[in-house]
């Protein structure tokens, strides 16, 4: 049994406070090969990340892999490192934030904060120190339009180990995914009709990539929902956006090591439109909500690459949500339902009931006496 964390911050009587969490996955601490290694060994070690046997991955992680790659991935991290840090950090901070005034506008009395899984803040410190500040509920909200046991899955386990530890527990509710909110859905067709009309309207020789993480294809076999989400997903933008089926494509980007990922992969859908004499491409990648190295390197920059020397010539990067209106709009509904049944609005003013229930009355009176 875990040993049960002291609670020296409780009294009694304290009034409660609801916290809504944001988590994303993670990011190195500076475009450095220490810092990069730090973080692909931790990311790296979670079984649900990568499911092989323990002992052989054991020796292909810190013989190979992390004597190999940090060097080559800090290099990318530097094209894309920001005055104020790694891009996604930076930007699932400002989301947080603005998630917050949102939600205070709105009456919502609530602390909204971020966590990464891996890397800082952890969601375990995070956790705490939001329990620290007399918060007895949480609401998860994995960054992860589409669910995934590698990624939303995990996220949910580092925050329920860290409540084996607590003695008095708080309340806990998740977010499983919304791949198909109304909302993600309209902010998503949102930032491409702004695309185009800021750039121009698509060519003849057209076609919106959707680019979405991969994983390996045995997860699919396994019963993982991933593949199947953001297929919904992609359908469901491309309805919003009244595209017909042969003017849009998915397909799955980051693949890692020999085994087959989910298909078809997006640097081959690249090259293999370019050889097919498509001139125009915008892609977006709709599973995630802030631009990060897989977005801002892998897409907008290699991605480019492969199009381009294939013959393409007009390749057109949508940023990601990050900051949109319509997407922290979209966050903050789809919080606002999950918040239902706490009580997060702000008691109304007694004078004003007062004074609204009085102004009934004379209504009232007046009906009575006509």
């Amino acid at each position: 049994m875990s040993k049960l964390l002291p609670e020296p911050n409780f009294r009694h009587g304290t009034a409660e406070k609801t916290a809504v969490l944001l988590i994303n996955l993670g990011t190195p601490e500076a475009p450095i090969a220490p810092a990069v290694r730090r973080y692909l060994k931790e990311f790296l070690s979670d079984p649900r990340v990568v499911e092989i046997p323990r002992a052989i991955w054991w020796l292909i992680l810190n013989v190979i892999i992390l004597n190999v790659r940090p060097k080559k991935s800090a290099e990318k991290y530097a094209t894309i490192w920001t005055r104020d840090g790694s891009p996604l950090k930076v930007h699932t901070e400002k989301q947080a934030r603005l998630l917050q005034t949102f939600l205070s506008q709105a009456g919502h009395q609530v602390v909204v904060d971020y966590a990464m899984r891996y890397g800082q803040p952890s969601i375990p410190e995070t956790l705490s120190r939001l329990k620290s500040a007399d918060c007895t509920r949480f609401l998860l909200l994995p960054l992860y339009p589409q669910y995934s046991s590698s990624t939303t899955a995990t996220a949910f386990d580092s925050a329920f180990n860290w409540a084996t530890q607590i003695r008095n527990q708080p309340e806990m509710r998740t977010i499983r995914s919304f791949k198909d909110d109304p909302g993600y859905i309209e902010a998503l067709a949102a930032s491409v009709r702004k695309h185009w009309a800021e750039t121009s309207q698509p060519a003849a020789s057209y076609r919106l990539v959707m680019s979405f993480h991969g994983v390996p294809r045995r997860t699919l076999d396994k019963g993982d929902p991933y593949h199947c989400e953001c297929h919904k997903t992609g359908r469901l933008l491309a309805e919003a956006l009244k595209l017909d089926k042969e003017k849009y494509v998915i397909c799955f980007q980051s693949r890692f090591g020999r085994a087959e990922w989910l298909q078809p992969y997006t640097a081959s859908t690249l090259a293999e439109l370019g050889r097919q004499g498509v001139e125009q491409i915008d892609i977006i990648c709709p599973g995630f909500p802030a631009d990060c190295l897989e977005t801002l390197e892998e897409i907008a920059i290699e991605g480019k690459t492969e199009f381009i020397q294939a013959g393409g010539k007009d390749f057109r990067y949508i940023p990601c949500l990050n900051e949109s209106e319509e997407w922290i709009a979209a966050l903050a509904h789809l919080v606002e339902k999950h918040l239902q049944g706490w009580p997060t609005l702000t008691p109304p003013d007694p004078t004003a009931l007062a004074a609204s229930a009085q102004r009934a009355r004379d209504l009232g009176a007046c009906d009575t006496a006509a």
